[in-house]
């Protein structure tokens, strides 16, 4: 794995490389091809990741070969947040953030982060309406208000915590442990809920933070951490699913407004037919991840119903800090399409 040192370096290679290729907006031309870039933290096999290659195979199939996708996985271009303020900028046509890390742009994607605000029988509830309805609609004008554009909402699963070094089982034992998280202020202040010490860590430097003891926890899907390697220097796990993460495709919103409505339409087909293709291999790919911990000797501890009910007691709280920030419309819509 990368050093700290080494991943900066590289973040800083892959920022002098988007300035050098000189993409100006609205894509570069390869003859009469349209060259798309792609940016993404995710690693190689991990559901997310296997969902834009499904979409790159999908666009370059049906343009015909007339609109080209490069991918650019496992923070090649910089973290979530720095990818996606290429894109902001133009300097980058597409980016995927975990809504988390979307909280850096509006603080409205931290609907999605509160603890259990979401379970695994409503999921399909709230991706139809992110797919074709209020959902969707609501957060295309938030992202239009940050010359934004969302192309695909990936499931990524559901966040778990994981240690180097002490058990973990019910909400008491994770006190005092220092975790790493994501700079969304929701998820900083469901760790201080649980009695942990958050600390910021950005994603390509998790697996050296949690190796040398900068923090000794991590919240994560069991696939992704996996993927990262991170089971090198996991030792235990819960499966707590205290924070349901997507992960969000955005296109610089000049971009798509100058593409023609033909190659908007085939970006659409092909986003959605990933989606369905991505979304299908999620629950498999995540339970075969937690096998293969339980094979190499992490333990992971299997919440009963009243000690998850204790977790969801103690970060309820969270949820009211977030009134002011997150609008009550967007609560209740929320609420309403979970309840159909």
């Amino acid at each position: 794995m990368f050093s700290k040192k080494l991943f900066k370096v590289t973040v800083l290679l892959s920022c002098l490389l988007l300035a050098l290729t000189g993409c100006k907006l609205g894509g570069s031309k390869d003859g009469d091809a349209i060259k798309i870039r792609l940016a993404h933290p995710m690693a190689p096999g991990n559901n997310v990741t296997l969902g834009y290659e499904k979409f790159k195979e999908l666009v370059e199939k049906k343009s015909a070969g007339k609109i080209k996708v490069e991918l650019y996985g496992s923070c090649m271009l910089g973290s979530d947040r720095v990818a996606m303020e290429s894109v902001q900028r133009g300097s980058l046509e597409m980016a995927s953030s975990s809504s988390p890390n979307m909280a850096n742009f509006s603080p409205k994607f931290m609907i999605f982060d509160l603890p259990y605000i979401t379970d695994v029988k409503d999921q399909p509830k709230i991706y139809a309406s992110l797919d074709n309805g209020k959902l969707g609609e609501y957060f295309n004008g938030v992202a239009e208000s940050i010359n934004l554009k969302p192309i695909m909402f990936s499931e990524y699963g559901y966040r778990n915590f994981v240690t180097t070094n002490r058990p973990i089982s019910t909400a008491d034992t994770l006190k005092k442990l220092k975790v790493r998280v994501t700079a969304s202020p929701v998820e900083i202040e469901v760790a201080k809920a649980l009695g942990m010490s958050p600390t910021p860590i950005a994603w390509g430097e998790t697996y050296t933070a949690m190796q040398q003891g900068t923090v000794d926890a991590e919240g994560n899907t069991f696939s992704l951490l996996c993927d990262a390697k991170h089971d090198e220097v996991i030792k235990y796990a819960v499966d707590s699913r205290h924070n349901y993460c997507m992960h969000i495709l955005m296109m610089n919103l000049d971009f798509w407004k100058k593409l023609s409505p033909e190659n908007q339409k085939i970006i659409n087909e092909a986003a959605q037919e990933a989606l369905i293709y991505q979304r299908g291999i999620t629950t498999e790919l995540e339970a075969k991840a937690e096998q293969k911990f339980i094979d190499q000797g992490i333990k992971v501890h299997k919440l009963t119903e009243a000690e998850l009910a204790e977790y969801k007691k103690l970060t309820r709280p969270v949820w009211d800090m977030f009134n002011d920030t997150i609008p009550a419309e967007l609560f209740e819509i929320m609420e309403k399409v979970q309840s159909k």
